[in-house]
């Protein structure tokens, strides 16, 4: 009978393992069929043959004598990266050459003491290597200092001919065929070689700062975070727009937006054409919705009075868009847009990442 085993191999009396004993011949690694002996660097494989130039690693001798290679991971290309959201919009570095900055504000607005003024102050901070300044659309009279065709004369003179010495940007929220307009015989009259560019991609970033003003009115919520047990100030929304039927359509995507940031009806309106805020307040109460709040798609200075009077329809109003964050950034990503495409002279443009 044999003994019981604990699993361990026996011992000598000494206290030594005895040598690992085999079956049979264990092949060595020379003798492993569809391996060779791997040849040092600059050595021969078995059998004479020299290691040839920029041979794959891992290379053998197969049956027959035949070479095999194993199968490697070849390297790939890696992609450029996207522009992404946490990239700067405008280099952090830019040269003298680089074309002005120009906000285009309508009406007849006092430019030290407006939104205005703060905006371009935020602009200024956060893009310190860009030239920024600030323009009247409806000039007060030929050489008006603060006129749009002042302004693009001085940004000329200091900058080369050939690239565009500004990049104009209506300070709109929503298009506005008139004032557009406006822009294009004044960039025109000042003779100057400008880029006139609207807000890009603004639809998502205007729903946000809508968002804020109503929350900041108490019409909303701040959060996006719907309970059923809250109950909102407001359960219906009318996003009010200036410029005529095609900024009221260009806004449909901000109000489906904002509607999914509040999870209320949200309509659009106009307060200078068709359809109107009174029409879409009653279709808010045909709808079911009784306690209405009505967002103003504007950044101040494009509304006249009339515009405003329109908006009382027995609904409370949130402020105007004014000086937010988002309008600052949406006109240094539609600056960074147009000069990437640019080259100015005399200097190489460097994009840095923050």
């Amino acid at each position: 009978m044999r003994p019981p085993s604990d699993g361990m191999p026996p011992r000598h009396p000494d206290g030594t393992l005895p040598p690992r004993q085999y079956g049979g011949d264990y092949p060595t690694q020379g003798e492993m069929p569809g391996r060779g002996e791997m040849p040092s660097r600059g050595g021969e494989y078995p059998g004479g043959r020299p290691v040839q130039s920029g041979e794959p690693f891992g290379q053998g001798a197969g049956p027959g004598g035949e070479m095999t290679a194993y199968p490697r991971r070849q390297p790939m290309a890696r992609p450029p990266r996207p522009a992404g959201r946490h990239r700067r919009a405008v280099p952090a570095s830019l040269p003298d050459t680089a074309p002005a900055l120009v906000l285009a504000v309508p009406g007849d607005t006092d430019l030290s003491s407006s939104p205005v003024a703060d905006l371009a102050a935020v602009l200024r901070v956060d893009n310190p290597a860009v030239d920024v300044r600030i323009a009247r659309i409806d000039e007060a009279g030929h050489g008006d200092p603060a006129g749009i065709r002042t302004i693009l004369t001085q940004a000329a003179e200091h900058r080369p001919e050939g690239p565009a010495s500004a990049v104009v940007i209506p300070l709109l929220a929503s298009p506005h065929p008139v004032i557009n307009r406006k822009v294009r015989e004044a960039v025109t009259a000042a003779g100057t070689n400008a880029v006139i560019s609207g807000f890009v991609n603004s639809n998502a970033l205007i729903a946000e700062a809508l968002h804020i003003r109503l929350a900041e009115a108490g019409l909303a919520r701040a959060d996006r975070v719907r309970l059923f047990s809250i109950v909102t100030a407001a359960d219906g929304i009318i996003i009010a727009t200036v410029g005529g039927p095609e900024a009221a359509m260009a806004a449909n995507v901000t109000s489906v937006l904002l509607a999914a940031r509040l999870a209320l009806p949200v309509i659009t309106a106009s307060m200078d054409s068709q359809p109107s805020v009174q029409e879409a307040a009653m279709r808010l109460k045909d709808m079911g919705a009784n306690r209405l709040a009505i967002a103003p798609c504007i950044i101040g200075p494009e509304a006249t009075r009339s515009d405003i009077e329109s908006l009382a329809v027995g609904a409370e109003c949130a402020a105007p868009i004014g000086a937010h964050g988002n309008v600052a950034k949406l006109a240094a990503n539609t600056y960074g847009m147009v000069i990437s495409s640019m080259q100015f002279p005399g200097e190489q443009r460097q994009l840095k990442e923050d």
